[in-house]
């Protein structure tokens, strides 16, 4: 009875049926693209699970199997390529990072850390949310966002439940949102300031040379001016956004750095088990930092990876399972017969966030197989016909909320020759739009679902959808207004040219 009073919860029922009539007038009554049915039945799909997702009518996990079910059986994609989706390199990661995190917290080792990382950067809830994001967007900068949340979570988890223990889990639960939201937000955000910090970078480098064989070249040096100031701005509109959204509510009455000095003193000797899963923690970090070299313009610092017949075979996924593998073949020495890592522990990995993370790529992967995604890209070129701001503006908003539901990656891949052929079109330096359009496909702050790190957060299960939701939609809308304005203003400079004007080298290829 108790779960049937549950099911018609106001938000939960309405969520229901909201979903599900908007599931059946698009199917009935739309047709977006006429003989291709399989776009409008992918929309279809896209909102059932959008509405679903965040009025939360069923656990978010089923509302992640629905695309198993309704792709294949309304023709947009074959079962067996859509279940593919649910497992790949990027959901071992998460299963090696947190299997890490576990046994961190199953030998005490998260105390030790939270006590000498809060000692070093401060107790005060704006220094410590500072320090996390710099040091995460630092991160990003170099490697992959989706291993630098991994590595930051376990260390999140340690401060939190170490706050919790010198104050109150009360007072420090939407302290912890905000904290665990900035990891997040970081990851993504320090990624946009360099060509190698995520993947849509590199995407746009790749397609300029396809597209536009005489356009000037974009060096590394060019972006990081482009991109660093963005990256940097966006970071400090977050830390404003998160410290007074989320700061606590009182004040940490019994919390000094003396007081933490004192409990760190305390702490027995640090033991073998907490030895080798901190070595292993950062060996993990280290191979994940220099897997795959760092390139300067013509000078490049090769990845370790290299040494292997297949260095692209390798991927962060691979690093972290064979780190969560180690954990399982070492033995305890305080504890006999036990190994650092065992099953029973394991088992408290957030299974229901695999799925969730699943039923996100399999959506992304329906955006592209169906063409829905290039169909959203070709409903602006009417806007040719307005000035060049409301057009920039309108193409980045646009693809800022569509990464939200699609892979950043294959969006940008699909809809920059889109992007590029409409500025060719409307006579407008390409470059005005596809660089704003790439750096908005970063920005994807709403939606567990909408980016790796959105997902691994969310994993810890002390985030709501619906706060991700309404946090996130103002960091969009901040990231929209200043890439506009650091493009506007900065890249006309850097980029050789000081008009709008289509140049010269602008043809399609």
């Amino acid at each position: 009875m108790k779960q049937l009073s549950r099911l018609f919860e106001p938000v939960s029922f309405w969520g229901l049926v909201l979903g599900v009539l908007s599931f059946l007038l698009i199917i009935f009554f739309t047709d977006l693209k006429p003989g291709h049915p399989e776009v409008t039945r992918t929309l279809a799909v896209a909102v059932l699970m959008a509405v679903w997702w965040v009025t939360e009518a069923v656990p978010l996990a089923v509302t992640a199997l629905l695309p198993l079910v309704l792709f294949p059986a309304l023709g947009v994609m074959n079962g067996s390529t859509v279940s593919s989706t649910y497992f790949n390199h990027i959901i071992f990661l998460f299963l090696g990072g947190f299997i890490v995190a576990l046994s961190m917290e199953k030998w005490n080792l998260h105390k030790r850390i939270a006590l000498k990382i809060m000692i070093a950067i401060g107790v005060s809830p704006g220094r410590l949310l500072l320090g996390f994001m710099v040091a995460t967007a630092f991160l990003s900068m170099w490697i992959s966002n989706t291993a630098t949340a991994m590595m930051m979570i376990p260390i999140g988890l340690s401060i939190v439940k170490e706050l919790e223990r010198n104050t109150s889990a009360a007072n420090v639960k939407k302290y912890s949102t905000g904290l665990f939201l900035a990891i997040a937000y970081s990851a993504s955000i320090g990624g946009m300031a360099t060509l190698v910090g995520t993947p849509p970078n590199l995407v746009l480098v790749k397609m300029l040379t396809i597209l536009f064989p005489k356009a000037p070249e974009i060096t590394f040096s060019q972006w990081m001016i482009i991109g660093l100031p963005i990256s940097v701005s966006m970071l400090a509109v977050a830390w404003v956004l998160l410290y007074f959204s989320y700061k606590p509510e009182a004040k940490w009455e019994h919390l000094s750095i003396q007081s933490l000095r004192e409990q760190y003193h305390t702490i027995d000797k640090i033991s073998q088990e907490q030895k080798v899963v901190l070595s292993t923690f950062v060996v993990l970090a280290l191979l994940w930092i220099t897997r795959t070299g760092i390139s300067f313009e013509h000078f490049k610092i090769p990845g370790w990876s290299q040494i292997f017949g297949h260095p692209e075979y390798i991927n962060d996924g691979t690093i972290a399972i064979a780190a969560a593998i180690f954990l399982f073949l070492i033995p305890s020495k305080n504890q006999p017969r036990q190994r650092i890592m065992d099953w029973k522990t394991a088992n408290r990995l957030p299974w229901n966030m695999i799925l969730l993370f699943g039923g996100g790529f399999a959506l992304a992967k329906g955006f592209e197989t169906s063409g829905l995604a290039i169909w959203f890209g070709e409903q602006l070129r009417w806007v040719g016909q307005f000035r060049p701001i409301w057009i920039i503006l309108a193409i980045t908003t646009m693809m800022s909320f569509l990464t939200e539901l699609t892979s950043n990656t294959a969006s940008t891949q699909m809809l920059l020759p889109v992007f590029a052929g409409l500025a060719v079109s409307i006579g407008i330096n390409p470059f005005m739009i596809i660089i704003p359009v790439t750096m908005a496909a970063s920005l994807a702050f709403m939606l567990p679902t909408a980016t790796p790190p959105n997902a691994i957060v969310f994993g810890t299960e002390r985030i709501r959808i619906r706060t991700m939701i309404r946090t996130g939609f103002w960091l969009n809308m901040s990231g929209v207004l200043l890439i506009y304005v650091f493009i506007y203003l900065i890249e006309p400079g850097i980029l050789h040219f000081h008009s709008l004007a289509l140049p010269g080298w602008a043809v399609i290829k």
